[in-house]
């Protein structure tokens, strides 16, 4: 019979460790579980500045995924309870999947990830590890706003993407219905309301992510 060993501090420590190695580093290639939803979608030829413009703006949605698989790792890691740990770390599965679309597209694009993406994870692990410090009503609250402000990120790339780009808006509006989903759910779970400037600071955050990764 197959008993479900119970992990310590350190184990999940060491853990963390391999999984950020194995997300936002050099190198790094994530797999879907779930089919690419450009994958069917008839592309229009591209010309150089909207090629350019769409590969810059998914490197930044690529950007964010790598902090958002860190902001809920980190939760995760500091969790109070067992069912919360649990939902965060479900959570961070199913945004690989949008890791895996952007790395795609990227390649796709002739465009790069940002050379900063491991600064991205580090320092948002620690952000996500010190909102689970902080109470999972608190966390969860975290994750609600976090994925509101994203959703807003989303609308707004696309508003900016090149009209003929079909295959990055398809993939960035399956993200947007995916955060969308991960908010309500941490809303329902009992996740409670960030102060206003809590939340000014979290925007404040995301514009130097994005604004840094568009360039970097």
């Amino acid at each position: 019979m197959q008993t479900t060993r119970n992990l310590s501090p350190l184990d999940r420590f060491i853990s963390e460790l391999d999984k950020a190695l194995h997300t936002a580093f050099p190198g790094t290639h994530h797999t879907a579980a779930r089919p690419n939803p450009a994958a069917a979608v008839s592309q229009d030829e591209l010309d150089v500045k909207q090629r350019e413009l769409s590969g810059r703006l998914m490197r930044v949605n690529h950007a964010g995924e790598i902090a958002a698989q860190a902001l809920y790792q980190g939760q995760a890691f500091t969790a109070h309870s067992e069912a919360v740990r649990t939902g965060m770390a479900q959570s961070a599965a199913e945004e690989v999947d949008h890791l895996a679309w952007c790395e795609q597209r990227l390649q796709e694009l002739d465009s790069k990830t940002s050379a900063l993406d491991p600064l991205w994870y580090l320092g948002s692990f620690a952000i996500g590890a010190l909102a689970g410090v902080l109470g999972d009503k608190f966390s969860l609250g975290f994750v609600a706003e976090t994925e509101r402000q994203v959703v807003e990120h989303l609308d707004r790339h696309l508003q900016r993407l090149p009209e003929a780009d079909h295959k990055s808006r398809a993939i960035l509006e399956q993200m947007k219905r995916d955060e969308a989903r991960h908010g309500t759910i941490a809303t329902h779970a009992g996740g409670s309301r960030m102060p206003e400037p809590v939340r000014e600071l979290m925007r404040l955050t995301s514009r130097i992510m994005t604004g840094t990764a568009y360039w970097i």
